[in-house]
């Protein structure tokens, strides 16, 4: 009888150990099967997540898209309403003014003949977009400085007319007599020594040199010199060059 009751307690014993395991088992499978809904939960959420970055990524992707697109677009128009003004009529004009050719016009302007000859070529290098600074309309002429000493007056002019030299880019001189002027000769000299564009205009065949028909130190300041015994036809040069070049 103790032997059989001692032998039921083992029994009984194990039956418990197991049903202890059965139930940590079992609660370690439903662990384990909540794991997956976890990791559903957390894949939803990474994806989510993932796809606001992109959507975000997409949109600061495409607003940038825009952005330049709208910019270049802009740029274009800006650039386009730039190249030319546009008359009242609505036809598109080139502009008149030909930028940074300022023009010192040298020349002798000491008798009523020369002044009327200058002011005949000024107006045709004016009728082609250039500024022109005339010294005889421009600057000083020592009659006018009344009540100035000769100092004074050498002063006055002499600085005003180097001051519009440098201002200048370009000097246009007259060659004609039977040497240049002085003065323009020193206006030239001034304008080559600081890198200004150097022209010259002569119809006069009085020469200085023995078979030449200018000075070489004058000549070798021009860039181009435009020459012709026929006045009429040395304007039509002119106009002519003006039309298909810049000075």
């Amino acid at each position: 009888m103790y032997v059989f009751i001692k032998e039921n307690k083992r029994i009984t014993v194990l039956l418990l150990i197991s049903l202890i395991s059965m139930i940590l088992s079992g609660c370690n499978i439903n662990i384990t099967h909540n794991n997956p809904s976890d990791q559903r939960i957390s894949d939803s959420s990474g994806a989510a997540e993932n796809s606001d970055i992109s959507d975000d990524s997409d949109a600061a992707e495409n607003s940038d898209i825009s952005d330049n697109s709208d910019a270049a677009e802009n740029s274009d128009i800006s650039d386009d309403s730039g190249e030319n003004k546009r008359t009242d009529s609505g036809e598109e004009k080139a502009d008149e003014t030909v930028s940074g050719n300022r023009i010192y016009f040298a020349a002798p302007l000491f008798s009523e003949a020369e002044r009327e000859y200058n002011q005949k070529i000024v107006k045709i290098l004016e009728s082609y977009g250039y500024e022109v600074f005339l010294p005889q309309r421009d600057g000083f002429l020592a009659p006018d400085l009344e009540g100035k000493t000769e100092e004074e007056k050498i002063e006055i002019i002499f600085q005003k007319d180097k001051e519009e030299i440098l201002k200048s880019d370009i000097v246009f001189m007259i060659l004609d007599g039977r040497v240049p002027d002085e003065g323009a000769c020193i206006e030239l000299g001034i304008a080559y020594a600081n890198g200004k564009r150097c022209y010259g205009f002569k119809n006069d065949a009085r020469s200085v040199e023995a078979d030449m028909d200018l000075n070489p130190m004058i000549a070798g300041c021009c860039t181009k010199i435009f020459y012709d015994l026929n006045g009429e036809d040395l304007i039509r040069t002119l106009e002519d060059y003006l039309e298909h070049n810049q000075l």
